[in-house]
């Protein structure tokens, strides 16, 4: 009887695990979820939980085994989408960024999306000048100690907070000066308010950047934003393409184009290079996402978009949510009265103030700035060279800076007020909110997909070992034949099978060689002079495009080359 209530309680362990979310005020919120629940339902739960309707603008995210990150996917089983073992550990955080966060129906939607911008702040994420960077920090310290008391904050009171990766004394004593002049009676949701629409207006407002490198070798970070794509290189924002420009998101391994008609007749195709394929997946994924979100006017009009070129299938991905413009008239439709929110005030952290609808777990205990240095430097240090979106390295190699600009005109000259930092764009201090494990239980797990391949490997060794030992009990040729004549049902059978499989082989190779033949003389057809109208057609392709410079033209004049050589070498014997 014993061993029955144990075996059940085994199989009802096996068919649920325990996930915890971390929350934007680092909280955390932990339940059971059932083996075959589905992204949608741990969803459903954590903004259940925090009160939230107006959930289309966040999402759940993770990190594997490789530090890459994830989004949850809400179609999809969660232990489909995981690739280490339970339990899990996610975070709930700001997916698509609201383009005006001031028409946000509720405060509870407009608080998170404020800590979420704070984060971005502190991890330099977010580029603003000097005297932006003051009255946004203002802002906070107003909308979490309330006024200036001098009671209660004594001289150099904001530098016991931490709101950017690094900050000289003189902007915090700027900082001061703002909260104790210009925001005396702001209440926290005026402030909040304020901060948000300060943000806004920064060119790097909603920016989660992707590291990756041009077709030179410069490093670059990408991002998606309420606005449209941005590259940012060195200290500036090279390019901006709006939505409507651009025309297609291609990835192939490591490889990334943007195609987009900046201009009536100028079509645009920018290359980039992600560090590693699953990398350049997942920013291909984050491109159709925010593009399907922002530009569409109803989600029905969402397609499924292929990452194909002209010879190969490539990926396919369909944003399955719905679209900004879908959100917001949802959102006109609330009516209830307004969730509780309980805004305790911060002592010296990074950590932001908590939410509280029911019973939660103690937040991330919060300390001095230099206790944060060194929470930071830890983080930076089990994550360095990492593979996800926002990228990490040592805290030796410099703090992220905020860099300004004098003229916000698109196209404009831009002049360059003050700094932070001299060095260029990288949001190097940001330590991801999920912890990746350093566990080498995962790493086992990972190694252990490959284990399939090897017992396979091991059992055609086993079947060849097998096939090398029958000659050995062969019988001399006139026995054999006699042995054919008496048992000719056991042969004959296994002999058509294979002259089958050889015929079928050879069949496959003809085939192949004919298409091969077939794509040698369709290249030799579209490289031609020939004018015809289905060659036009292709030759106009982006794809037939970028074959033929990135490779058939390499190919071209190496063989030339070579031939060039293999002349002279005859010529001069």
């Amino acid at each position: 009887m014993l061993s029955r209530l144990m075996s059940g309680s085994e199989r009802s362990l096996d068919r649920e695990f325990s996930c915890t979310v971390r929350l934007l005020d680092d909280s955390e919120y932990t339940c059971t979820v059932q083996r075959d629940a589905k992204g949608q339902w741990l969803f459903e739960q954590v903004c259940q939980h925090l009160n939230l309707l107006e959930k289309d603008y966040f999402g759940i995210r993770f990190v594997d085994p490789e530090k890459q990150r994830h989004w949850l996917e809400f179609s999809k089983a969660i232990t489909k989408q995981m690739r280490s073992q339970p339990p899990y550990t996610m975070c709930l955080r700001v997916k698509f960024y609201p383009p005006d966060p001031a028409t946000l129906k509720e405060e509870i939607t407009r608080y998170l999306v404020f800590l979420q911008i704070k984060r971005d702040l502190y991890h330099g994420r977010l580029l603003c000048k000097s005297s932006d960077a003051a009255t946004l920090a203002a802002f906070i310290l107003q909308a979490e100690i309330g006024d200036y008391d001098p009671g209660k904050h004594p001289e150099g009171y904001s530098s016991k907070f931490q709101f950017f990766p690094k900050h000289s004394e003189r902007l915090e004593r700027r900082i001061a000066e703002i909260h104790k002049s210009e925001l005396i009676g702001q209440s926290p949701e005026t402030a909040e308010m304020n901060f948000l629409r300060k943000a806004q207006t920064l060119e790097t407002y909603g920016v989660d950047p992707h590291p990756s490198k041009d077709v030179s070798g410069n490093a670059a970070f990408l991002s998606f934003t309420p606005f449209g794509f941005v590259v940012l290189q060195g200290n500036r924002r090279i390019h901006f393409l709006k939505w409507n420009e651009v025309t297609k998101l291609k990835f192939e391994g490591k490889t990334f184009h943007i195609y987009a008609t900046h201009q009536e007749d100028q079509k645009i195709i920018l290359t980039y290079f992600a560090p590693t394929p699953e990398a350049c997946k997942h920013l291909w994924k984050c491109g159709v996402e925010n593009q399907a979100f922002y530009q569409f006017e109803k989600s029905s009009q969402v397609r499924t978009v292929s990452s194909s070129n002209l010879f190969f299938k490539g990926s396919r991905f369909r944003y399955s949510g719905k679209v900004a413009k879908e959100v917001m008239e949802q959102s006109a439709k609330i009516r209830r009265e307004p969730p509780e929110i309980h805004r305790s005030g911060l002592v010296p952290s990074r950590s932001c103030p908590s939410i509280t609808h029911g019973p939660r777990q103690s937040s991330v205990p919060r300390t001095r700035r230099r206790a944060v240095h060194i929470s930071i430097m830890e983080g930076l240090e089990s994550l360095r060279d990492s593979g996800h979106s926002t990228p990490v390295r040592s805290g030796s190699d410099g703090n992220s800076f905020l860099n300004s600009y004098g003229n916000r005109a698109e196209g404009g000259n831009r002049t360059r007020m003050a700094e932070f930092s001299e060095d260029s764009y990288s949001p190097s201090d940001s330590v991801l909110p999920t912890p990746v494990s350093n566990d080498p239980s995962d790493q086992a797990q990972v190694r252990h997909t490959n284990g399939p391949r090897s017992n396979q490997e091991e059992g055609g060794t086993e079947l060849c070992t097998q096939n090398q030992a029958k000659p050995q009990g062969v019988k001399p040729k006139g026995k054999r034949s006699q042995l054919e004549k008496s048992r000719p049902t056991q042969h004959g059978p296994e002999e058509r099978v294979n002259e089958f499989i050889c015929s079928l082989a050879r069949l496959f190779l003809v085939t192949l060689a004919l298409l091969f033949a077939l794509l040698l003389l369709l290249i030799v057809l579209t490289e031609s002079e020939l004018d015809l109208a289905f060659l036009r057609d292709i030759r106009r392709t982006p794809e037939f495009q970028q074959f033929h410079y990135e490779y058939f033209c390499p190919l071209r004049r190496w063989l030339a080359c070579k031939l060039r050589w293999m002349g002279g070498h005859l010529i001069n014997k």
